[in-house]
């Protein structure tokens, strides 16, 4: 990938989709988007492609193992093992999101077709975090991939492969946010609301985050389901 990912400041907002979920689940979904936050951290601080894949091959197989065995000393692997798979998630399901993560260290460019296995990858994470909340009939894959393109595209910047990944996820995110979302799945739809806003904001400029019209659009998000 020609396109380096940078880092975005602090999320303030997170707290408040996280309040979003049931409170018994809402440890679950905190340690599925820390799955995400260190997959998105070791392709920060790999520059060599080769290292990058085999770091991302152990937690593919750091993942899979947890099905079997107990894990590793390693704290995102002891919360997904805590909180997410007494909840009926497999370890295995979670290998996706480690392929998705994966196209941005094979792929020197991404064109319409790394993007779409990207999306399909990183966004399994919605379709886990649905499992674990308890969300049924919600559009958690359009949601999951659009999420995971608008986020992409942040960390990108600007350039065609930015633009690329923004034309990708708008669809997606309409799709998703074309319907009520069950009260169970509604932290994950305020982060496809959270990732529609962010495609509306200006690229040259820093994300509002916490900006009075985003916090109560998610506040109406969780009130109304829309």
């Amino acid at each position: 990938m020609n396109a380096s990912l940078n880092p975005l400041p602090e999320d303030p907002e997170r707290a408040l989709v996280l309040a979003y979920a049931p409170a018994a689940a809402r440890p679950a979904l905190a340690a599925l988007l820390a799955l995400d936050d260190a997959l998105a951290l070791l392709l920060r601080t790999t520059s060599q492609p080769a290292v990058g894949q085999l770091r991302l091959a152990w937690w593919r197989e750091a993942l899979a193992k947890l099905d079997t065995a107990p894990p590793p000393a390693e704290p995102v692997l002891r919360g997904l093992a805590a909180e997410v798979l007494p909840r009926g998630v497999l370890g295995a399901s979670l290998v996706p999101i480690v392929h998705g993560w994966e196209v941005l260290v094979e792929e020197e460019a991404l064109d319409d077709l790394a993007l779409a296995r990207f999306a399909a990858g990183r966004g399994r994470l919605f379709v886990a975090a649905g499992a674990a909340l308890g969300a049924h009939g919600d559009p958690l894959p359009a949601a999951g991939e659009g999420w995971a393109l608008a986020d992409l595209a942040r960390h990108l910047g600007d350039g065609a492969e930015a633009t690329a990944a923004r034309r990708a996820a708008a669809p997606r995110l309409a799709e998703a946010l074309g319907r009520r979302w069950s009260r169970n799945g509604r932290a994950l739809g305020a982060l496809a609301h959270r990732a529609r806003m962010d495609l509306d904001a200006p690229m040259d400029a820093p994300l509002p985050i916490g900006a009075p019209r985003r916090v109560a659009r998610l506040l109406w998000h969780r009130l109304s389901g829309r």
